[in-house]
């Protein structure tokens, strides 16, 4: 059976008219989805429904990105059943994930350990109950020999940054195999966006609590992103239309996030080469865009700006005439910046060859954003699956085909020029506006009361790459099971493929190169 349901981006269905497939047909359908061209944006586990026998469902989200298209699809597995990832790559870590926190067993996964560190089955009430493991304290692979070393690095790091484990298995300098341990973030924040917190959201005044927190942290420097995801999410099940006002000041600031973030990360890409000019300027001009951001809203990570139904904020004609005067003044000297790295032949040298990924390695992990595109993927959900503003400006994708060090510091410097071409259009547009509603219905008409029995997928393009967030419904219109994938949940597995047979002094480069994000892996 080949299910023919399809769903758009934001777009909310009945959830009777999930297909439902046997598990061998699951394994078919997704196998031939990924050779066809499509990849995983999501697999999750549901609640057994009752009457089952206390079998635990799957749910499966298929993105086929020259389509624009969403594939949803559900089945049931046993206790036990025979491993997808030996197949399909991309659903190793989703597989690991679903056998923690439903209790269940993918028979022969390479590599069965736990991702968050739930007590086994938290979410399985038929699941027996077990002690929740410590996280990273667990068996790590080795390889032997006489002549090989371990290097173990972390969860402590130098400096401030968050907690994660990295154990290499090397000889001498070379680096034959590195295992990442994650976990130490976790906080339970999808289990926290269900049940009573989000419904029936009309009842009892209880409003969303500390959802938008929830949502402007599950990755701190995404706030937008993630944000977005879920007040589409919202709007979605609730039949909620954005103005156009809104949805343009929603494309600004999700591009001033991209910006901010790309600058910082070019910034610091440079000093790990000890380049030190391009560091210097842009660890401040990472700071300009992230000023404007506060311009718009008071936070400069954007908190408060996106809420359900539009934004929070407007801006009139001489705070945006000033917000167009700071940008154009920062993005020349990011401009510049980014000449004197790029120019510079002995930065060059140590970029490229570095860390290489080949298109192959990044299509079967199913990478995303600039870690993918700089593989020649040319994926970017503002293109493949546009929504609000971006259907009428266009985004385009950079790409480069390299898959090195080079090829994900030069992708951020086309995606800069890329968002600057976008928040000009925007800027644009809204100057040409009469004023306007920027929020569909006044903030105490939010919550609002969702449709029952529904799924809801929402995809964004942040800064690192595909942000999904899918979302069903009971038959009181409380959401049941809510689903994030943050785009590091895909990429990390890539940072590991780019140091395979790599020198350890590489590392760092490499690792900056992503710069992934612990707790939006953790959530």
């Amino acid at each position: 059976m080949q299910p023919d349901l399809t769903m758009r981006n934001g777009e909310s269905i009945p959830a009777h008219l999930i297909p439902v497939l046997d598990f061998e047909s699951l394994r078919t359908f997704l196998v031939g989805e990924m050779r066809g061209g499509g990849r995983l944006a999501a697999l999750f586990g549901l609640p057994p429904s009752p009457g089952t026998g206390g079998a635990v469902r799957l749910l499966a989200v298929v993105a086929r990105d020259g389509a624009g298209i969403l594939r949803p699809v559900v089945s049931e597995a046993c206790d036990r059943y025979p491993a997808l990832t030996p197949d399909l790559p991309q659903a190793h870590l989703f597989e690991r994930e679903l056998s923690e926190q439903f209790g269940v067993t993918p028979v022969g996964h390479p590599r069965l350990k736990p991702v968050r560190y739930h007590a086994p089955g938290t979410l399985n009430p038929a699941a027996p109950a077990a002690p929740r493991p410590l996280p990273a304290d667990t068996d790590f692979f080795r390889v032997e020999g006489d002549e090989v070393h371990e290097v173990a690095v972390g969860p402590i790091h130098a400096g401030v940054i968050e907690p994660g484990h990295f154990r290499f298995q090397c000889h001498g300098e070379t680096v034959f195999h590195l295992e990442i341990a994650l976990g130490f973030q976790h906080r339970g924040i999808e289990a926290s966006l269900e049940g009573g917190l989000l419904g029936p959201l009309a009842a009892g005044g209880q409003g969303f609590g500390r959802i938008p927190h929830f949502m402007a942290t599950a990755a701190g420097d995404t706030t937008i992103g993630h944000t977005l995801a879920w007040c589409r999410i919202m709007e979605s099940l609730s039949g909620t239309t954005v103005p156009e006002r809104a949805g343009l000041f929603r494309l600004i600031a999700l591009e001033l996030e991209r910006l901010a973030n790309h600058t910082g990360d070019l910034g610091a890409l440079a000093g790990d080469v000890a380049y030190l000019p391009t560091m210097s300027f842009c660890g401040r001009l990472r700071g300009d865009f992230l000023n404007m951001t506060a311009l718009l809203c008071g936070n400069r990570f954007g908190r408060g700006l996106v809420v359900p139904g539009g934004v929070a904020f407007d801006a009139d004609p001489a705070r945006l005439a000033e917000l167009r005067g700071r940008f154009e003044s920062t993005f020349r000297d990011v401009e510049g910046a980014a000449d004197l790295l790029f120019e510079t032949p002995s930065v060059r040298a140590r970029f490229e060859h570095t860390g290489e990924i080949t298109r192959e390695t990044a299509t079967a992990l199913g990478l995303v954003g600039p870690a993918a595109r700089a593989c020649g993927i040319a994926r970017d959900v503002r293109v493949d699956h546009p929504f609000g503003a971006y259907r009428r400006l266009a985004a385009r994708a950079a790409s480069w085909p390299s898959g090195d060090v080079y090829a994900r510091a030069f992708v951020r410097r086309q995606e800069i020029r890329e968002s600057a071409r976008l928040i000009r259009a925007a800027l644009d547009l809204l100057s040409g506006l009469p004023g306007g509603d920027i929020r569909h219905g006044d903030a105490a008409s939010w919550p609002r009361p969702l449709a029952p029995e529904s799924l809801a997928v929402s995809l964004v393009e942040g800064w690192r790459g595909e942000i999904c967030h899918v979302a069903l419904t009971d038959e009181d219109g409380r959401v049941m099971r809510y689903k994030m994938v943050d785009p590091s949940f895909h990429n990390w597995e890539g940072l590991a493929m780019a140091l395979r047979g790599r020198a350890i002094s590489d590392f760092p480069l490499c690792n900056k190169s992503f710069n992934l994000s612990y707790c939006g892996h953790d959530l």
